[in-house]
């Protein structure tokens, strides 16, 4: 119901514009600890914070997402007896580890739950894993909203 696909590509990097490499550079130096402040890390590869910024959340090199294992999902579900229940044993039928759960108190027929997923033993691809959460009854909208280790 009006969700919005994501796309991936994979693209050599000498072929990506200089910004999104520089963006890459300038994380990678946040996450290693080389660069102490955003600040730091435009200034060193030397781009503006507002471009690190429009960039940050939609680049990361390809080995980063082949070796994330934590995601947080948020969804939208309806407010019925065996909703959540049903997202949960879909999760666990697919080898999916939930760490948190927050649940909204209902409004409308609807309540929002946003959860933390242990992804490293699912074996299907996370996309597809999205894709199957929409499927299930009750559930309105499910959206990947952050990846991390």
């Amino acid at each position: 119901m009006g969700q919005q696909e994501e796309t991936y590509y994979l693209i050599r990097s000498d072929m990506l514009p200089e910004a999104i490499r520089k963006t890459v550079k300038a994380k990678q130096m946040l996450a290693s600890g080389e660069a102490q402040t955003v600040q730091d890390a435009v200034d060193r590869v030397d781009m503006s914070r507002s471009s690190f910024y429009k960039y940050k959340d939609g680049v990361y090199p390809f080995n980063a997402l082949m070796k994330e294992k934590i995601v947080t999902v948020s969804l939208t579900l309806e407010h019925r007896a065996g909703v959540l229940s049903g997202l949960l044993s879909h999760l666990a039928s697919r080898k999916g580890n939930v760490l948190t759960i927050h649940q909204t108190i209902p409004l409308s027929g609807v309540a929002g739950v946003t959860m933390s997923l242990d992804t490293a033993n699912i074996e299907e691809e996370l996309t597809s894993l999205i894709d199957g959460l929409h499927e299930l009854d009750g559930v309105i909208r499910a959206v990947l909203v952050a990846r991390g280790e």
